[in-house]
């Protein structure tokens, strides 16, 4: 079972149509039990760093993600799901993340002639070994809407990294932890590819 947790963070409905078409059966929850008994965890999201912390305090969700992805759960980050799992953000400060990965999220920096947010398709370069990108082609393009962007305390941990202005992490790969700053299930076949890989691991 794959639990799609629910905090009000948007993009749940795409995400759980991706895994339906895929021939999953996603659960979106904000159940504890449901997330820590899961087979794997998703944490999608869109919006602000400091309100999505906030509500997952508010529904008791920040634990219980922590205690799942500590305990070897396949979890998967999708967007601001990503950025929440770092320690904290540019977008909120004095807000703590999860901190499940040390790091902190920065504001992609004004460069001439690139709008903020960055909105549409990139190409990646991915790190051969990642097994949330195997068998897709390096170059291949996903699709982005953020103005915002990891920046690991380890660099060994990025997965994939694409070029806007400068290059920008944006995707991580260590041990069970996966996380996207595009969206896998706006990405067409590509997308639906990476969402294959994470359900069949």
């Amino acid at each position: 079972m794959i639990a799609v947790i629910d905090y009000d963070a948007g993009n749940l409905k795409s995400v759980e149509k991706a895994l339906a078409y895929l021939g999953e059966t996603p659960v979106v929850t904000r159940d504890p039990e449901t997330i820590l008994r899961a087979d794997k965890v998703i944490l999608p999201g869109v919006g602000a760093f400091g309100d999505a912390m906030g509500r997952l305090r508010e529904y008791g969700l920040a634990e219980p993600i922590r205690r799942a992805a500590g305990k070897g759960t396949p979890f998967l980050g999708i967007c601001l799901g990503l950025q929440l799992l770092f320690e904290e953000s540019e977008e909120s400060p004095g807000v703590e993340g999860l901190g499940i990965l040390k790091g902190k999220i920065v504001r992609i920096p004004e460069s001439c002639g690139l709008k903020i947010p960055h909105i549409g398709w990139n190409s990646l370069r991915l790190r051969p070994e990642s097994r949330l990108f195997q068998g897709i082609p390096d170059g291949s393009y996903v699709y982005f809407v953020h103005s915002y962007y990891m920046r690991p305390e380890n660099s060994a941990i990025v997965a994939a990294v694409t070029e806007y202005g400068q290059d920008l992490a944006v995707a991580v790969e260590t041990g069970n932890l996966f996380a996207c700053q595009f969206h896998p299930e706006k990405s067409s076949e590509v997308g639906l590819r990476i969402l294959q890989n994470f359900a069949s691991l």
